[in-house]
């Protein structure tokens, strides 16, 4: 297998999932920036032009973290990061599905139509008048999940788990491209804490 790697969050996901899983994956970087990953050499590999994809042993090629992360966990179970039994792989899934889909979509794409404009503006539709509103969103649901995780270590209780390793991602980028974190939300605080300090953080 082979990681193809570039700055970003989604990346990141990938990186720090396989590095708490002890997995070591060989990588090939790209230069997203100067849109290596908009030509036909790389749509390619992955058509819709994201970042990171896997190439798989058979020569094919995965993308879509929350794909390649489950590819990891069937081919790596030992460590689960998404669980051992129908229950806790249910469980994981729908806290991974409301971090994605109320906090980094909403997160990634008001940074996409405001600070990362002129990057995106020619290679997707970019909507500026939805920036703030996009920002707001995803704030409102941090502090939402604020209180649904009082009392608990990780997201979905005791266990570390794949929507642990997405929201500490996008919430790291989202604090370098003037999103920071709403220091009244204690609880998300001390779980960044928390995630920051783990070896993983750093892959």
């Amino acid at each position: 297998m082979k990681l193809i790697n570039s700055v970003g969050p989604n990346p990141h996901v990938v990186r720090m999932f396989a590095a708490e899983k002890g997995i070591d994956l060989p990588m090939e970087d790209i230069d997203i920036m100067a849109g290596v990953n908009r030509q036909p050499d790389y749509l390619a590999k992955n058509p819709t032009g994201g970042a990171p994809c896997l190439q798989l042993d058979n020569g094919d090629y995965l993308s879509e973290i929350t794909a390649i992360c489950e590819y990891l966990e069937e081919k790596y179970p030992e460590t689960p990061l998404i669980g051992t039994t129908a229950e806790e792989r249910a469980e994981a899934r729908m806290w991974a599905r409301r971090v994605d889909l109320y906090i980094n979509e909403n997160l990634a794409n008001g940074f996409r139509y405001s600070e990362g404009l002129d990057l995106f503006k020619d290679r997707i539709t970019t909507l500026p008048e939805a920036a703030e509103g996009l920002k707001s969103i995803a704030q409102e649901k941090i502090t939402w999940l604020d209180g649904l995780i009082d009392g608990r270590e990780f997201i979905a209780g005791d266990r570390l788990t794949l929507a642990d390793v997405l929201l500490y991602c996008f919430l790291t980028f989202g604090i370098s491209v003037g999103q920071p974190l709403n220091e009244n939300n204690k609880n998300i605080a001390a779980w960044y804490e928390r995630m920051a300090a783990r070896p993983s953080a750093q892959a």
